[in-house]
């Protein structure tokens, strides 16, 4: 029976790629427009093809030597022979999703512009193709991966379950560094650019962001492709290829104890099924995804949200048949994993309505925040600062009541799975349940940096005032929907590290003899971990903060000497030097990405080496906590400073040139590392610390110190 649910996963990957090949060529049948917006457009498509090609150039040689260390692991027992090629895969597919997002975005940005100037549903229609291009694409690379991969390993090589999984799990480790460089490296380049057009163009020059006299304004919008779309492609790509392949995983365990090994295969597929079948129920939401002209900021958020709703709640109609009759064989043994699924799903929109509250200018807390800017941008950034710190509560309570009804529906239903695995089986399927409609999840949230591109496009064009304002509007909602996708990967990301931590301790129980209760915060090795691991999120935070700040810092001294300098540059007589800014973007964004990287994987391996495997669970657990609240109070925090800049610019509050303006400028260039680079990366960050610690456990086990020390 398994075979046939492996080519399931495969038929719903290509559904995928068949229906984003369609979405493409939907996109390309639309007219870029003017001769100048295709001249801007092609500007832009230029600086973000030559920063990726860099990019990669220098990716590769971290795979490299990753893949050199792994043969050589696997050549002394230590791995198995699949894992080093299945950690290129890994990193291959995901640096792809962010590729092909990335060109489908750059080649929507015009069209999208030249839509809205025939009217505001027909360029949300262009907008939201190009994102569900990036949507479909990661998904359906996902499944082909995990679907090839579990096809051989199966049937071709006749691997043993627990093998399977092991080297599923390293492809995870793949896409995670994959997605951390793109994460990180894009991250720094957009906001830096960000950060100078908006310091020297709108606060010290007084000229519109995108204003054609701002030599930053490309290498901004070139960042919005760079970092919004290729980073965010590979950074959702991981988040779920992770919450699948670490459900998996713990479907093996959880039915270990069986005489028939087939249920553990079965146990297995399930995670591949529920996402294939949240494909089809993705494309059947885009078709819904439409509006009026002159909507409301409500009428949009609606027009995206009757589509992602949609296709939740096909899913979860559909979720049930496939537990009853893979997992119960027909009977309602084992149903409460269903209820785990239904967990993870009711989780996932919770998040995203939470996140919409504190982000949209439709609500109160981000309208009361652009209310503190008639008293300066010292006051905006406090509130900001205090808004995205209360923000952390109700993801916590949600995330929170997610995992123990996850754990305890699924433990203490009719099931034969043993009861620890069986619950944290569930935990992981919830978070598989969170991100199964991740096609037009992910659409809504890509379709941002479009508009954002298109009313770049329409300025620097000199087009009619109302495709601005369509364009803006677009914009504005693709703030919020952009900090509801990071809500939904920050939330799965924090069930999807649970379920790697049990695999973990899996990993490692057979050479240790630990279990899960074998780990007590009594332990001094554990309390040292969990410190450990609690400070590493501010680390990474820091050091991708300062990044950020060194690399805006030469983008402005930039910006001011072309001021300066370049005579008639400001009265528009003359020409800015563009590709000078784009190219110090690149060069910071390409030196800074380094170093965060490096941390995130050498850090679990020294902390296996010293204190062993009781370290190494602390660390994931300090950091899997720490890490989630971070990561929501800087996303939250960046959203609503940005969209309190944007409610300004409607007209109130002084609007656009006044006092409260810049100052909501200001508190906006604070948020964009928050929301754009600091945040989104940390869940990454807490996933790869997991994958690593469990691809290098048999060295930890076989050579640490804890083991002649302790």
């Amino acid at each position: 029976m398994e075979k046939y649910l492996v080519i399931a996963t495969f038929v719903g990957a290509v559904l995928a790629l068949v229906f984003a090949v369609i979405m493409a060529k939907r996109v390309l049948s639309f007219d870029e427009g003017t001769d100048k917006m295709k001249k801007i457009s092609a500007s832009i498509r230029q600086g973000a093809n030559a920063y990726l090609k860099r990019q990669y150039t220098i990716v590769s040689i971290f795979f490299g030597g990753m893949f050199l260390i792994l043969c050589a692991m696997a050549i002394f027992g230590l791995l198995t022979p699949y894992v080093p090629f299945a950690f290129i895969t890994g990193g291959f597919f995901s640096g792809l999703s962010g590729f092909v997002g990335m060109k489908i975005a750059t080649a929507a940005n015009a069209r999208t512009a030249n839509a809205c100037r025939s009217g505001l549903n027909k360029g949300l229609r262009v907008a939201f193709s190009a994102g569900s291009v990036m949507g479909f694409t990661v998904v359906g690379l996902g499944l082909l991966d995990i679907s090839i991969w579990f096809f051989l390993l199966r049937f071709v090589f006749h691997c043993e379950a627990a093998e399977i999984t092991s080297a599923m799990l390293t492809f995870g480790m793949g896409a995670s560094s994959m997605a951390l460089f793109a994460r990180v490296g894009g991250g720094i380049f957009t906001k830096a650019a960000d950060v100078g057009a908006d310091l020297v163009g709108k606060v010290e020059a007084g000229i519109p962001e995108d204003d054609p006299r701002n030599p930053a304004c490309i290498a901004d919008n070139v960042g919005d492709n760079v970092g919004d779309v290729a980073g965010m492609g590979a950074d959702l790509y991981e988040s779920y290829v992770g919450s699948v392949i670490s459900a998996s995983a713990l479907g093996v365990a959880a039915f270990s104890n069986l005489h028939d090994k087939a249920f553990g295969f079965k146990a297995m597929a399930v995670p591949m099924l529920i996402a294939a079948v949240g494909i089809l129920c993705s494309i059947l939401g885009t078709f819904f995804v439409r509006t009026k002209e002159n909507a409301t900021q409500k009428m949009l958020l609606k027009s995206l949200s009757r589509g992602t709703n949609l296709s939740a709640i096909i899913i979860a109609i559909a979720a049930f048949p496939i537990i009853y009759y893979v997992l119960g064989e027909g009977s309602m043994n084992n149903i409460g994993f269903y209820f785990a699924i239904l967990a993870g799903l009711v989780a996932g929109v919770l998040i995203g309505l939470s996140t919409e509250y504190f982000t949209s200018d439709s609500y109160k807390p981000t309208r009361k925040l652009a209310g503190k800017s008639e008293t300066g941008s010292a006051t905006i950034i406090i509130g900001g600062l205090g808004l995205g710190m209360l923000s952390t509560v109700l993801p916590i309570v949600i995330v929170g009541a997610c995992i123990l009804i996850a754990y305890y529906v699924s433990a203490g239903s009719l099931t034969e799975a043993s009861g620890a695995s069986g619950g944290l089986y569930g935990i992981a399927l919830a978070a598989v349940g969170m991100l199964s409609t991740l096609g037009i999840t992910l659409a809504t949230d890509a379709y941002g940096p479009v508009a954002d591109n298109a009313g770049g496009i329409a300025e620097m064009s000199g087009l009619e005032p109302e495709v601005r304002q369509r364009t803006d509007a677009l914009d504005a909602l693709g703030n919020t929907t952009a900090a509801t996708g990071k809500g939904f990967a920050i939330g799965s990301a924090a069930l999807t590290a649970l379920a790697l931590i049990a695999s973990y301790i899996d990993e490692i129980s057979e050479a240790t003899g630990f279990n899960y209760e074998s780990f007590t915060i009594m332990n001094p090795c554990v309390l040292v971990g969990i410190f450990i691991g609690a400070c590493l999120p501010f680390v990474f935070a820091a050091l991708t903060m300062e990044a950020v700040g060194r690399a805006a810092q030469s983008v402005v001294i930039e910006v001011r000497r072309q001021f300066k300098q370049i005579t008639g540059l400001l009265d528009g007589k003359a020409d800015a030097d563009y590709a000078k800014c784009v190219d110090l973007c690149t060069k910071s964004s390409l030196k800074e990405m380094i170093l965060p990287t490096i941390v995130a994987v050498v850090t679990p391996v020294a902390v296996g080496m010293i204190l062993g495997v009781n370290g190494v669970v602390g660390m994931l657990g300090g950091a899997t906590v720490a890490g989630f609240l971070l990561a929501v109070f800087m996303s939250n925090s960046g959203g609503a400073w940005d969209n309190a800049k944007k409610y300004i610019e409607s007209g109130v509050h002084g609007g656009k040139g006044s006092d409260q303006h810049k100052a909501a400028v200001v508190g906006d260039t604070v948020g964009d590392p928050f929301k754009d680079t600091s945040g989104p990366a940390i869940n990454i960050l807490i996933k790869l610390l997991s994958m690593v610690s469990i691809v290098f456990a048999g060295l930890v086990v076989s050579y640490s110190l804890a083991n002649f020390i302790f």
